[in-house]
């Protein structure tokens, strides 16, 4: 993250389209690739998305005082998630289809799927709009999201053999049940602190309510189609006009393409990866990446 992140960041502002030029918050082409990649990668893995993008826009000088500007570049970090969005939508495509047979009543197991996505959001979905305020005042920093990372990182070397083990033995996800479905849905609502990571709490509820972790992670997958699309829409509506006014249209285009191409190869690594291994790498990723971030705070750095 910090070497995409330091590549945009030395790149001149000529690349792609002049800063100053066309996008009045400063959003330059390698900005938006440096975002897209980060939004990408980190989406769907169990160590934040939302941490590592208040990270690399601090990183990359982008922190605008509040006003049209910051809420711009707020709404930004959210809509860049439709490239996220995109690669589940490909790469499960035969899962969706089946979703979408259950709602015309021609797949029990898509019915059941899809209202297990709905009992599962909708936890989030209320609590997310009445904290809406609270969050973004005081926890998209990046002092907030060290914590998280640091909690979420010694929980995961705590408990990752026991994760393994439990989702050796679970249900797969055709046999998920509404209790499941709510279970994962509390647990995603910790996630609305930046860093936490929701790929995190829903992996971990889903394999803690009776589910192997291999359909733990693509309900995961399943239901953040459900929650960033609704975040993603929320931002398009309400602030839309505001992100092409403020950054333009190249540099956010091609944010969501990178973010697209980057989660795509990331969920089939993360799988094939999971295939073989528990998620304790993850847990020390999550310490050292909250070490960088305390010493850099230390040293005014970001």
């Amino acid at each position: 993250m910090l070497g995409v992140a330091g590549s945009a960041a030395a790149a001149p502002a000529g690349s792609g389209e002049s800063q100053s030029s066309t996008n009045v918050a400063g959003l330059s082409w390698a900005d938006g690739l440096a975002l897209g990649v980060v939004e990408g990668i980190t989406e769907y893995l169990p160590i934040s998305s939302t941490g590592h993008l208040v990270v690399t826009e601090r990183f990359l000088d982008l922190d605008p005082p509040k006003g049209e500007a910051r809420d711009a570049l707020d709404s930004y970090t959210v809509v860049i998630q439709l490239g996220a969005i995109l690669a589940v939508l490909l790469l499960y495509r035969r899962r969706v289809r089946q979703i979408v047979s259950g709602v015309v009543g021609h797949s029990v197991t898509g019915r059941r799927l899809l209202i297990a996505i709905i009992v599962a959001f909708v936890p989030v979905g209320i609590v997310a709009k009445a904290l809406e305020d609270p969050i973004s005042d005081h926890l998209l920093s990046p002092g907030p999201v060290a914590i998280a990372w640091l909690v979420g990182g010694v929980g995961l070397l705590v408990g990752a053999k026991w994760l393994r083990d439990r989702g050796r033995i679970g249900r797969p996800l055709e046999e998920l049940t509404v209790r499941h479905a709510a279970i994962i849905g509390a647990m995603q609502v910790f996630s609305l602190w930046p860093g936490v990571s929701r790929s995190l709490t829903t992996i971990v509820g889903g394999v803690a309510a009776g589910l192997t972790i291999g359909a733990a992670v693509e309900f995961s997958f399943l239901l953040g189609l459900a929650t960033l699309s609704a975040a993603t829409l929320y931002e398009l509506v309400t602030n839309g006009s505001g992100i092409v006014d403020r950054l333009g249209i190249g540099a956010p285009l091609v944010g969501i393409a990178a973010a697209f191409v980057s989660a795509a190869a990331a969920i089939n690594l993360f799988v094939e990866y999971l295939n073989r291994r528990d998620l304790r790498i993850f847990g020390v990723y999550r310490v050292l990446a909250a070490g960088v971030v305390f010493a850099l705070l230390l040293s005014n750095t970001i």
